[in-house]
């Protein structure tokens, strides 16, 4: 039961991940992406204002919400081989308690 649980939450993990990267560089709703406060104080710190712009630039935003998709996918993925992944976890916990 533990396994299923935990290739469960794992899914939502990446699908919540997953829609988070996708929507937040292109979104207002979490604030502008390029001048978090975050980001301004690291490259007000480090002296680097090349570090904002290549984070506001489309480009990362584009990396980021590649990473997204890539998330979306290995959720769906999980889901279609679901049992294989309950099986392995499975196996797998009997090998680790030695």
């Amino acid at each position: 039961m533990v396994e299923r649980l935990t290739v469960i939450f794992f899914i939502i993990l990446c699908f919540l991940l997953g829609f988070y990267l996708i929507l937040s560089p292109w979104d207002a709703l979490f604030g502008p992406w390029g001048e978090n406060y975050l980001l301004v104080f690291l490259a007000d710190r480090t002296g680097a204002p090349m570090l904002q712009r290549t984070v506001a630039s489309t480009w990362f935003r584009g990396a980021v919400t590649a990473l997204g998709v890539l998330n979306l996918v290995i959720a769906f993925w999980e889901i279609v081989h679901f049992n294989q992944s309950v099986k392995m976890l499975q196996s797998n916990g009997g090998q680790d308690g030695e």
